[in-house]
């Protein structure tokens, strides 16, 4: 079957030969060349414009969900395809292929992956004209790709990054009749200020256009009430809250199963390896040990506390406060406090992550050790859900998005400790499911937690809340997405959810966070 988009590119290379042709054909009987030309283009156009709408029978269940960055980083546009493709659509999901998606994701036969590349633009010249390159470069690559596709009733995408992707997105919709749905994480101009400057003028271009082109998608999403209310106070956009929802790969790890993730990650992180002759005689790990007999796991007594912090490596996460805190907690346990050593995974990829690793490097810590990896999909719940304690340093760029790594944690039952910024409390309240913190010496302070045999407490506080978040979850999506002005009993739902959520952790939450005093 040849591509829609390669039937389009046929038919209007012909279109212009052919009006050439007629042009010259027609220029000694008197009539106008120009305006057969034109004639001929209209026909043709037209014809076109036929063959883009061109409906059969599964186009109603056809979803494209689409992503100007990398998939495999951006877990809730992943949630989204699965979600819709549990209710019968047939998804096609757009985006880079830097690291690979999900299992589920690559699984599921009713999502059908197709990949864009990165254009990087021009390498020499300046960088307003390098980033124009890319912006025009980036447009026809995506317009092509998303022509060329089946016709689809729905277009999903997630902003940022918005460009060029809405302007894109929103032309062929209109082209071929889709509905167009944008999923507003956050707003790209704020992002674009953090490293270039409120008054740079990409960023004040960037701006308008979100501000034009936002508008115009026929439905719209959004994660917080902030954003709902913002966007409806300065863009004149009517959003549907969609809370995130931690995926049910999040959930407490099996002793068996860290033991494995550990022994795993010993491989290529010297942190989690036994020392001494305790790796010789056993299998063992600075966490866990196997017992050569019954051949069960068994934490270790000595075992350092597992810190874990996961991040984009980019200008709205502050790590040195992380860093600072951690030398703080270095000084305690010099100074005598009776606290375990500490290990502390940051996982992800980004543009400032080299810089980091330099001042970790620089750090002369003995009792906290400090790595960088970069996990799998399928390994970074597990880690998750072995780790005695998250930290979140996501400050939001615009003060209106919430910072999904923190509801992963949740899902995880691991105690968060979050920093503070403009509508956290829509998902952190302080000292009822988590801890919140202005600066590295309160963190620092919150980072003493004591381990204990209870660390982990698998009674039914945990099962019962996050069985709550799994059972909306995709029917809060499936309600939005096909009928997203009826949404408020699905909203009503996910705010009687987030208020249970909170009593529920309520007590086992406290009685993991054991502070010194």
């Amino acid at each position: 079957m040849v591509p829609y988009g390669s039937t389009v590119a046929l038919l209007s290379v012909f279109s212009v030969v052919f009006a050439v042709f007629v042009s010259c054909f027609v220029a000694d009987s008197g009539v106008t060349g120009p305006g057969v030309c034109l004639a001929v283009a209209a026909g043709i156009l037209s014809m076109c414009w036929r063959r883009l709408r061109q409906r059969d029978a599964g186009s109603d269940r056809r979803v494209c969900v689409l992503v100007l960055g990398d998939i495999g980083r951006s877990p809730r546009m992943q949630y989204h395809a699965l979600s819709l493709s549990k209710h019968g659509y047939q998804v096609t999901f757009v985006g880079f292929l830097d690291s690979k998606p999900h299992q589920d994701v690559l699984k599921e036969e009713k999502i059908r992956i197709v990949g864009i590349s990165e254009v990087k633009g021009l390498r020499a010249g300046p960088k307003l004209l390098t980033y124009v390159t890319k912006t025009v470069v980036q447009s026809v690559q995506l317009l092509h790709v998303l022509l060329s596709l089946e016709l689809q009733a729905h277009i999903l995408m997630q902003n940022p990054p918005g460009l060029p992707g809405i302007a894109v997105a929103w032309l062929v919709c209109v082209l071929r009749g889709s509905t167009f749905i944008i999923d507003w994480h956050n707003y790209g101009y704020t992002i674009m200020a953090l490293s270039l400057g409120a008054s740079h003028p990409l960023v004040r271009l960037a701006k308008r256009y979100e501000h034009l082109f936002g508008p115009l998608a026929s439905h719209s999403l959004c994660v917080t009430n902030a954003m709902k209310d913002d966007l409806q106070k300065n863009w004149g956009v009517e959003a549907t809250t969609l809370y995130d929802r931690p995926a049910s790969i999040f959930r407490e790890t099996p002793l068996d199963l860290q033991h494995q993730l550990f022994l795993k990650m010993a491989d290529t992180q010297p942190q989690f390896r036994a020392s001494g002759s305790d790796s010789e005689e056993t299998e063992a790990t600075a966490f866990t040990v196997r017992n050569p007999g019954d051949g069960g796991v068994t934490l270790r007594s000595d075992r350092p506390a597992l810190l874990i912090s996961s991040t984009s490596w980019t200008e709205d996460e502050d790590f040195s406060i992380l860093l600072d805190s951690l030398q703080e907690y270095e000084g305690f346990i010099r100074g005598g406090a009776p606290l375990p050593s500490l290990v502390c995974v940051i996982t992800g990829k980004g543009p400032q992550k080299e810089h980091y690793k330099k001042l970790i490097a620089s750090l002369r810590l003995e009792c906290v050790k400090i790595c960088t990896p970069w996990l799998e999909a399928e390994d970074y719940p597990l880690l998750l859900g072995s780790a005695d304690l998250g930290v979140c340093l996501h400050k939001s760029s615009s003060g209106l998005d919430l910072p999904m790594k923190v509801v992963d944690m949740f899902g995880c039952c691991l105690p968060v400790c979050a920093i503070h910024f403009h509508c956290l409390q829509e998902l952190v309240e302080h000292e009822v499911n988590g801890l919140i913190f202005r600066d590295s010496a309160e963190l620092a302070q919150q980072l003493k937690v004591r381990r204990s045999a209870e660390a982990r407490p698998a009674g039914p506080n945990a099962a019962a809340f996050t069985t709550l978040l799994m059972q909306t979850q995709n029917m809060q999506l499936y309600q939005c997405f096909c009928n997203i002005n009826e949404a408020d009993d699905c909203l009503e739902s996910s705010f009687s959810i987030q208020r249970r959520f909170s009593v529920i952790s309520r007590p086992f939450e406290r009685s993991r966070l054991l502070l010194c005093v």
